[in-house]
């Protein structure tokens, strides 16, 4: 776990714990080939060592393909999926199809993905807890989005959505790089019949040269052993009261910010560097 996922973790533990909610962690283990052998185990460690202790059992999103798969059957009862074999230099690139897989589902029996129709007149409005009223215009900018890969894997639009509903979700606290990922799931809530969580989205960690800190970008892993200062850093980083000195454990300092915690505080920006956050 690097900085960007525990200032995510604090951000969504705080919010759930001052509102009196549940705190809930999910595995998004969607791509068994990409995985690293005890990373899971890794991370979840790092939560408590943090003070980070979820309310329910960890989902695990491998072991959910049953309720994936029966939510695409009753998307495909809805006439809203078609099969997709075009290859990736076919496609548009914005990365949609190009819609000739659709005048031709009979005849595609070979690799394929899945793809949910989205109407060029869709057009999706939620409100987000930091950012306001949102209304993003579906239909003119994404004729479609994959719920199932080529390879049999369920995307993770799907997953989240499923999930999502299953647990019972009714806040969600992510990441900005993820607001532009949001109308989609509000629209396949819509054409599943579920309810659409109320959504914030806090500012993301990146390096100096503007990308998100990630895996891929080697952001450096925490350090267990300094979990206090680490959580000092997040809680500079989402602006909030920094907590008294004279608290010295991950749980003292948690317990503090939990009754000082004010979402109307996190800056309402996509991103912060990291140098000017150490500054």
């Amino acid at each position: 776990m690097h900085l960007g996922s525990l200032i995510a973790a604090v951000a969504s533990y705080l919010d759930a714990r001052h509102h009196q909610g549940t705190w809930l962690v999910r595995m998004e283990d969607l791509d068994p080939p990409r995985e690293e052998i005890g990373a899971a185990q890794s991370i979840l460690n790092s939560l408590q060592l943090h003070g980070l202790c979820w309310d329910e059992d960890v989902l695990y999103q491998a072991s959910r393909s049953e309720a994936y798969a029966l939510a695409l059957t009753t998307l495909r009862q809805a006439g809203l999926l078609f099969a997709c074999d075009c290859s990736r230099t076919s496609l548009r690139r914005t990365g949609f199809c190009q819609g000739a897989c659709r005048t031709r589902q009979a005849a595609i029996n070979g690799t394929q993905s899945l793809r949910i129709d989205v109407p060029t007149e869709c057009s999706i409005v939620f409100a987000d807890a930091r950012w306001g009223p949102q209304k993003v215009d579906l239909g003119s900018t994404l004729q479609d989005f994959i719920l199932r890969r080529k390879d049999g894997l369920y995307a993770y639009q799907l997953a989240v959505v499923v999930d999502d509903a299953a647990q019972g979700i009714t806040h969600i606290v992510r990441g900005s790089d993820l607001l532009d990922s949001t109308a989609r799931q509000v629209y396949l809530q819509q054409c599943l019949g579920l309810s659409t969580p109320q959504y914030s989205h806090m500012p993301v960690i990146t390096h100096p040269d503007g990308n998100k800190f990630s895996k891929q970008t080697r952001a450096p892993a925490l350090q267990n052993h300094t979990a206090v200062d680490n959580l000092r850093l997040a809680l500079r980083f989402l602006d909030q009261p920094q907590p008294p000195s004279s608290l010295h454990t991950a749980e003292e300092l948690l317990r503090w910010a939990t009754l000082h915690w004010s979402l109307a505080r996190v800056p309402a920006r996509m991103a912060i560097t990291i140098d000017s956050l150490s500054r």
